[in-house]
């Protein structure tokens, strides 16, 4: 099946689209339905009525998003109109639900007109929480979105606009962090004068970017002051006084490329151009506006990014968007300013200097993502975007003024971690418990690299003491290819000699036929000594695994440890998620 066939057949597929509305309350009985409808529902819209700000309350209003078009400027399409734009829509309300638990409606508007657009959208906002404007086309989505921030009580986000923005300015501050540039110092052209490329230029002036070290061209090359042809209200905010006038002259010594215009804008000669260590964000998708290989071939000292996620780099608005809103509707706030686009891109810059979760690199099939030149932004997949930029918005939402509630923040960032789901939820409830009093838990496959990445992830966040069994040359090695200390663990080594351990052993087995010297040769087995040192009081607990069947994992710790003295029977246990639910259930495969 072609890949045009496949996406058909997928959107196709009943029930057909990619969106359905779910009751969330039981509705099955005439108690419910008299709740649900009439008469009970008259007690919420009286409430309401006295005071509109529960709605938030009684409603779905708090965290329900509109996604509003006409089909203008839909990435990739063009002006496809209304109708057209519809499955790009629902596409976006998934993300929004995927990726931050809001929930959302695409409401496709048939008009080009935008004073019915903005007139629309206002009708409508006693339905919604939230405005995301998208894929409307410059400049009359600036219009539209400066009127609707003016008169709507709530938050109106054009995310062509500002996400982009955030995202690639997040990126900006951890390149030019690693090529030791001052971002008030370097030279930023930007290509492109819609949507994406004014909204860049002006956001990264709040980050820093001095306005007369920034050039903004179009397709009629550099916007200046005094220049007529193409202009507008918009591009004039953006001029500047130079007697620069094409964009290969205004390449020639610039720290930074912001692509997002289209395919080919830049060639290889106008980079070769560029100041040491250039910055090349080429952000047309789906094809930048110079390819990726052709960028690094040109200049092996640049650092690039792009919109596609098949290379490093990847400039994606899904970073931004959900979890923006997410905070936004969490703190009431009316609307979303420079102070909270902000704190979204230094959060999302300073998460990239962490250490990156083990389900992250297993994700994307890597063993390993250290911040550096092909790792300046999270994954999109990265669970803690959502938490932390999220948190962050409303922390500055609640600074500046536009919260409509003040929120405690520790206990929020409990709730983000909560909401993403029961898994997590379940997650939490252990980690905390384990972080009051963390134990010391063994890993015998100690010089594997996820495992000691897992071991750096539970000493950060003072779960546990982790203690390692493998050779110590072996662990130092890979300790030192991921870039870590030894300090946040304790190396075990199999093969140094542990009488009392052989003792017991032998004690314990004796009777199954077990002699001291094949107690001793056990012990240089991992699967034997982790288990060994638990019995011995040397360890509270151990997982493992990793490298051996479940058998073999779980043998030897029946044979040392055994069961509590009360135990009669061993299962093994395990979790089953659903969305209302979690259920643990018993495997008594272990004792067949």
């Amino acid at each position: 099946m072609s890949e045009a066939n496949e996406a058909l057949e997928y959107h196709r597929q009943f029930p057909a689209g990619k969106l359905e509305v779910n009751p969330t309350k039981p509705f099955l009985t005439q108690r419910d339905l008299s709740l649900a409808y009439s008469p009970g529902v008259a007690e919420p819209c009286r409430e309401i009525a006295a005071d509109p700000d529960t709605a938030r309350l009684y409603t779905a209003r708090g965290n329900l998003v509109a996604v509003v078009t006409n089909g203008s400027a839909v990435l990739g399409l063009g002006n496809i109109g209304a109708l057209a734009s519809k499955p790009v829509m629902e596409g976006k309300a998934i993300l929004f639900k995927r990726f931050a638990d809001v929930d959302a409606f695409d409401i496709e508007l048939d008009t080009q007109d935008v004073n019915e657009i903005i007139r629309a959208v206002q009708l409508m906002a006693p339905t919604f929480g939230a405005v995301n404007l998208e894929d409307i086309a410059a400049p009359e989505c600036f219009a539209i979105e400066e009127a609707l921030r003016e008169t709507m009580p709530i938050p109106v986000f054009h995310d062509d606009q500002h996400g982009t923005a955030i995202v690639s300015g997040a990126a900006l501050l951890n390149a030019l962090e690693l090529t030791g540039k001052p971002i008030d110092q370097v030279r930023v052209v930007y290509t492109g004068a819609g949507a994406a490329g004014l909204a860049c230029a002006a956001f990264h002036e709040v980050l820093g970017v001095r306005p007369e070290h920034r050039v903004v061209c179009d397709s009629r090359g550099v916007i200046y002051h005094g220049r007529d042809a193409g202009m507008n209200e918009y591009k004039q905010r953006v001029a500047i006084d130079t007697d620069l006038r094409t964009l290969e002259e205004a390449m020639e010594g610039a720290d930074v490329f912001m692509g997002l215009s289209g395919p080919g804008t830049m060639t290889p000669a106008m980079l070769k151009t560029m100041a040491p260590d250039p910055l090349v964000f080429a952000m047309a998708n789906p094809d930048p506006e110079i390819p990726y290989g052709e960028a690094i071939a040109a200049r092996p000292d640049a650092i690039v990014a792009t919109g596609r996620s098949d290379f490093p780099n990847q400039i994606n608005n899904v970073l931004a968007f959900p979890a923006i809103f997410r905070g936004a509707l969490d703190a009431h706030a009316s609307g979303i300013n420079e102070e909270m686009k902000a704190a979204a891109a230094h959060t999302l810059a300073h998460m990239v200097r962490e250490e990156t979760p083990d389900q992250v690199l297993r994700a994307y099939g890597m063993d390993r993502l250290r911040f550096g030149r092909e790792y300046i932004l999270p994954k999109p997949f990265d669970p803690r975007v959502v938490v932390r930029v999220a948190h962050a918005v409303a922390a500055a939402a609640m600074k500046t003024g536009v919260a409509g509630r003040e929120l405690d923040l520790d206990a929020y960032a409990r709730e983000l971690e909560l909401r993403l789901g029961q898994s997590r939820q379940a997650v939490q409830v252990v980690l905390m418990r384990a972080a009051t009093d963390p134990k010391r838990i063994v890993f015998p496959e100690g010089d594997q690299p996820r495992v000691l990445r897992a071991c750096r992830i539970v000493a950060e966040e003072g779960i546990a003491h982790p203690i390692v069994i493998g050779r110590e040359q072996d662990i130092a090695a890979q300790l030192a290819e991921l870039g870590y200390d030894d300090d946040f663990l304790t190396i075990v080594d199999p093969a140094d000699s542990r009488e009392a351990y052989v003792d017991e052993l032998f004690r314990l087995r004796q009777r199954k036929g077990l002699t001291r010297e094949e107690s001793r040769e056990l012990l240089t087995h991992r699967h034997y000594l982790g288990p060994m040192m638990v019995r011995m009081g040397d360890a509270d607990g151990l997982v493992g695994g990793l490298l051996h069947k479940y058998a073999d994992t779980v043998r030897p710790a029946l044979q040392t440890i055994g069961l509590s003295p009360d135990a009669r029977l061993t299962a093994g246990a395990y979790m089953m998620v659903f969305k209302s639910e979690l259920m643990f259930f018993a495997d008594p495969v272990i004792n067949i």
